[in-house]
This record gives C-alpha cells, sequence and structure tokens, in this order.
C-alpha cells in the first residue's frame, strides 16, 4: 500500500512519480530535459501545438506520452496535464528546468514521509554555465497529484498544494537555449500581463518588490545593483553581465508598460490567449 499524509511509510517516491511538462516550440531545450528524466517510468508532455521539432523530439523517448492542447492559460495548462497524471506524485516542470545530478540522485533515494509536496531551489544558468545567483524564487515542484490545483498569478502561474512542503536539497538548472528573439517575444507579454496583474491589485496586499516595481523607476536601477553585487554575478564574467542585462530589460519593459497605462493608453485588445501562447517559455 502506498504511504498517504496521514499513512506515512518508508516506500520510494520515484516510481510513484510521474514528470509533467508543459511546451510550446522548445526543441532547443526540451531534450536536455528528458535525459535527466530517463528514470521515470511515465512522463507527460502537454504541447500547445509546437510548429516546430518538438514532438519528434519528445517521440525518441518511450517512456514520454505528448498530447496537444489548445493554450488558454498557464494555470489552464498545468491542470489539464494534472488530469492525466495517474500516479500518486508530480514531478512538474518548465520546459527549460534541467534537474541536477544531485536532484536525480535524492530522488532516486527520497521516501515517503508524509509530506504532501517538495519545494526546490534553482541556479540560473547561460547556454549551460551555473550563475552564483538567480532571482528566481523556490518553487514547489514535486507534490501529491490529488492534493494540488494551478491559479494564474501575474504573467506566470502558482501551485496549491497542502502542507507541509518540504525542501529538497538539489537544485534545478534554469537553462534556457531559445534565441533572444524568442525571449524578446516572450518578455513583451509578460510585461503585459504583469501590468494587468498590478495594476489590479490591491497594493496592500502585494509584495514588497512588487510595490517597487509599481513605481516604475527604481525597480531597473535597482535590479542592476541586486543582480551584480547582491546576487555575486558580477564575479561570472559575460554570463552574468548577459543575466543582469536580461533582469534589466526585463524590468524596463514592464516599467515602461506601465507607465504607458498611466498616461492613458488602453491595454492592449489583441486576445490574451495568443499572447500568453507565444510568451510561452
Amino acid at each position: 500500500m502506498l504511504a498517504t499524509a496521514d499513512n506515512p511509510g518508508s516506500q520510494l517516491l520515484a516510481p510513484a512519480i510521474t514528470p509533467l511538462l508543459i511546451t510550446y516550440n522548445e526543441a532547443q531545450n526540451i531534450g536536455r530535459v528528458l535525459d535527466k528524466l530517463r528514470w521515470a517510468k511515465r512522463i507527460v508532455v502537454i504541447d500547445s501545438g509546437s510548429t516546430d521539432e518538438t514532438a519528434q523530439i519528445v517521440s525518441q523517448y518511450p517512456q514520454a506520452e505528448i498530447i496537444v492542447y489548445p493554450f488558454k492559460s498557464f494555470a489552464d495548462q498545468c491542470n489539464f496535464g494534472l488530469s492525466k497524471i495517474h500516479s500518486e506524485w508530480v514531478l512538474s516542470l518548465d520546459a527549460d528546468y534541467i534537474l541536477s545530478d544531485e536532484l536525480v540522485e535524492e530522488l532516486s533515494v527520497l521516501k515517503d514521509d508524509g509530506a504532501a509536496g517538495y519545494s526546490a531551489d534553482f541556479a540560473y544558468c547561460v547556454y549551460g554555465r551555473q550563475l552564483r545567483g538567480t532571482l528566481y524564487p523556490p518553487r514547489t515542484v514535486l507534490y501529491r497529484t490529488r492534493l494540488a490545483k494551478y491559479e494564474n498569478h501575474g504573467h506566470s502561474h502558482k501551485v496549491s498544494v497542502a502542507r507541509p512542503v518540504r525542501r529538497l536539497r538539489g537544485k534545478i538548472l534554469h537553462d534556457d537555449w531559445k534565441p533572444m528573439s524568442r525571449w524578446f517575444l516572450s518578455q513583451q507579454g509578460y510585461a503585459r500581463k504583469e501590468a494587468d496583474f498590478l495594476l489590479a491589485s490591491d497594493p496592500a496586499h502585494l509584495s514588497r518588490n512588487d510595490r517597487v516595481r509599481l513605481l516604475c523607476w527604481p525597480a531597473p536601477v535597482l535590479v542592476v545593483l541586486y543582480v551584480l553585487f547582491a546576487k555575486g554575478c558580477i564575479l561570472d564574467g559575460w554570463p552574468g553581465w548577459f543575466y543582469m542585462l536580461q533582469r534589466l530589460l526585463a524590468e524596463t519593459m514592464l516599467s515602461l508598460e506601465l507607465i504607458d497605462r498611466r498616461l492613458g493608453r488602453a491595454a492592449p485588445s489583441a486576445s490574451g490567449s495568443e499572447r500568453s501562447k507565444e510568451s510561452l517559455s
């Protein structure tokens, strides 16, 4: 009998884990992600209608099942994916999340201790070069399937999981090799959705970082100092400068979007689902 939150035992989790991936034109990333998931009996890939080689690459992995599902929102994609998971546990990953060797080893010996889920820290990589720091927060990635539900949050999505949630020791490598043209397109969509979220929210309920973003001008300046010095990326050479410039541009695009709205221009009228689909990362 499988251990549960009410009846924890010593069973290994790995045989009861199904990785879940959300994809859209991820040919540059998906093979490296799947290589670290060969231990899984089944992998579920929810694809939004990729037009590149994503499906062909996924088909090379016998345990991977790809399901095409029209994109409505990030949360909708993930919740649909959860409905296709039949195992006790799900490992939810973006298509540029690569398990570190340490995390693969940790998952292979992880036993059910009654937790509802596990979160992981991230290491940001620039074309395989791991940086000293990242702005990416820990994320709950491994959890009991029946206890989880996704909700949209700004440009991204969050999973709600019952407690307790414990921390994994191994890290996930965030290593996106898609071209810069795709990155710029994604950031445009993110800036629109994040502006929608910030302007519609009660400032009293926002995080300190989001309240700073609402001020517009401080965020781009502060992110440069924080990435280079607080996170130590100035010591990473050109990859560190690359990451800083990415964060600077992302915050600048959001600030411009917020200022544009405040100057009286209406929010974009294009289809939200189409914009979101193009901004999938």
